[in-house]
């Protein structure tokens, strides 16, 4: 007579399957499996570790960088003809993409510690190739396009290295439990030997790293020399627009040490201030005189140029997310800006500040191509305004500038050899912060020297060249750099010694606990009895095969009267197949199993 009980109690594995849907739409229990991963899968997995790791150092990368995104719109801005500010999206995007990739990656590894075969999706594969190849085109096309924009990647490292050191023992020691599991399970002893040299290999590198880290914020607090002085970017063009009487007055409120300026000569021989080639991107020409759009800015009259308005941009394309943080009174008067000439900024400045000039050329068949220096000298000095106040930047017709205004402080635009700086009496250097090392900036200071760099807006940037010694810079953002009191972080060497020793030895110490824990928690899992041996599949099937045989082998030994232990009956699918597969014996010559037959014989009679 058979008696009628449930063959077996399966535990409701909501995790596990949230697990396995997610990762590889395996959502229902037979479609699970504690079989090995197939080479292809693991290739999957391998491909897909790399491109979280290339993910993660463009995300960084593009993070970064943030400090020069209006730079890059202007770049595209040149290149397609119209502005738009594509920086945040390429943001959003990146980190959309590295949240994706990261969360598959966890879904790996958790297949690896609850020992499920890993089986990704096609789906997801789609996805991962996708990502892979739009981050490869991405820093392909910055390499060749924006190729000194990578020098930010190694000048950020120097502020965030000692951080990111941190981060990642922190992200070793949670990957050794996943390690140590695969190392207590290994069966052979040359598995356990590879695995364990090849993850302390990396442990190990990973503690020395800091012997390479070289940050100039490492420094006696003693040693630390006075603050840059701020030198405002075409006036204060987060707060209003560029080149405008409106955003001058903005930086001289600030109280900066100076303020940069790009002069244009009209086509009547009026110097004013622009930036661009054209007036499409500042005004309202395209409205105004759509026929004169494209047209250079230098090769139109004055009365033409002082009947745009060179505000409603600014308010319109909000070119550094910053327009509506503006009072009302200050939307209104943004509104209604104009073209201002050199004569309205001498005007206003009155000496209060120094200024950075910069001349741009006219093309060839401008009437005042020969003179247009100076044009620009004449209105300098006809004003007053003190000349060791002028930083003048144009390298055309030096010894005439020298000549005519000698107490100008010349200063050069790009790197020459000593020699040739003090030949041409160079005072200055205005450099971009890509372009110069701390060793060059110790001899240019030697040779007394003093360099101004730009365009610096982001904080941790600034902080970067405070500790490096940098005497000026030039700034979009200089309403918030003037307000930093100190650099970010600075650390003495000692207490970032302490700090790296301390760190290693915590990580080493949790690394080697959790070592001797796995091999404790999973080290007995190979020991069996004969009831095990019994109910081990003979030949390593599918977890569908498995608990099919389970159960005709429970219901053949309940209709012979054979009594089932109630333990059995109420264990789960998951824990039997963790331990079936584990400790299953050796195989007979014909592939099955010799203890498991001479068991099952004898259970039989």
């Amino acid at each position: 007579m058979v008696r009628h009980q449930p063959l077996q109690y399966y535990e409701p594995q909501l995790c596990l399957s949230c697990l396995t849907g997610i990762y590889g739409c395996r959502w229902k229990r037979y479609q699970r499996s504690h079989d090995d991963t197939t080479p292809w899968e693991r290739l999957w997995f391998l491909l897909l570790t790399f491109t979280f790791g290339l993910t993660l150092t463009w995300l960084y990368f593009w993070w970064e960088v943030h400090n020069d995104y209006d730079e890059f719109n202007w770049y595209l801005y040149n290149r397609m003809g119209y502005w738009s500010d594509w920086s945040v999206p390429i943001l959003v995007t990146t980190a959309t993409a590295f949240t994706y990739i990261a969360g598959l990656l966890v879904l790996a590894l958790c297949h690896i510690v609850v020992g499920q075969q890993m089986n990704l999706h096609w789906l997801h594969k789609i996805g991962l190739v996708a990502i892979l190849a739009s981050t490869v085109v991405a820093m392909s096309a910055v390499a060749q396009l924006w190729e000194d924009e990578w020098e930010v990647l190694l000048i950020s490292l120097q502020g965030t290295s000692p951080f990111l050191h941190l981060g990642a023992l922190a992200a070793v020691t949670l990957l050794s439990w996943i390690v140590a599991g695969q190392f207590a399970r290994a069966e052979r002893s040359s598995s356990q030997v590879t695995i364990l040299c090849t993850f302390f290999t990396v442990v190990f590198a990973l503690y020395l790293a800091p012997l390479t880290i070289s940050s100039p914020c490492i420094m006696e607090k003693k040693d630390l020399g006075p603050k840059p002085a701020l030198i405002g970017h075409r006036g204060a063009p987060m707060l209003a627009p560029e080149h405008t009487l409106m955003s001058f007055r903005k930086a001289l409120e600030q109280k900066l040490y100076g303020i940069q300026a790009d002069i244009t000569i009209s086509l009547d021989g009026v110097p004013f201030l622009m930036h661009d080639a054209t007036l499409r991107r500042t005004t309202n020409v395209e409205q105004v005189f759509p026929e004169l759009a494209r047209r250079p800015a230098s090769m139109l009259n004055w009365t033409v140029l002082q009947r745009l308005n060179a505000g409603q941009w600014f308010l319109k394309t909000d070119p550094f997310w910053t327009a509506s943080s503006l009072s009302p009174s200050d939307h209104r008067e943004a509104q209604n800006q104009s073209i201002c000439s050199l004569d309205e900024l001498l005007e206003l400045v009155k000496g209060n500040t120094t200024l950075l000039l910069n001349l741009r050329e006219p093309p060839r068949d401008h009437p005042f191509r020969s003179s247009f220096v100076n044009v620009t000298l004449e209105t300098l000095l006809h004003s007053g305004f003190p000349q060791h106040q002028v930083l003048w930047l144009l390298n055309r017709q030096r010894p005439l500038v020298r000549k005519v205004a000698p107490g100008f402080q010349q200063t050069a635009g790009s790197k020459e050899a000593v020699a040739s700086l003090r030949r041409g009496h160079i005072q200055r250097l205005n450099l971009r912060y890509t372009q110069v090392s701390g060793q060059e900036l110790r001899d240019y200071a030697s040779w007394n020297l003093s360099v101004n760099l730009y365009t610096v807006n982001a904080p941790w940037l600034f902080s970067l060249l405070w500790c490096t010694g940098i005497p000026s810079v030039t700034s979009d953002n200089s309403h918030i750099l003037s307000q930093v009191p100190s650099p970010l972080w600075i650390m003495p060497p000692e207490e970032y010694c302490l700090m790296w020793v301390t760190a290693d030895l915590i990580s080493f110490t949790l690394i080697v606990g959790i070592f001797v824990f796995q091999k404790w928690r999973l080290g007995g899992i190979r020991s069996y009895n004969p009831e095990q041996i019994m109910l081990s599949a003979a030949v390593r099937r599918t977890s569908r095969d498995v608990s099919i045989m389970k159960e005709k082998l429970i219901f053949s030994e309940i209709s012979d009267g054979v009594e089932v232990s109630d333990e059995f009956s109420m264990c789960s699918d998951s824990s039997y197949d963790t331990y079936a597969n584990s400790t299953a014996p050796p195989r007979g010559p014909r592939g099955g199993s010799s203890q498991a037959k001479t068991l099952t014989d004898q259970g039989g009679r």
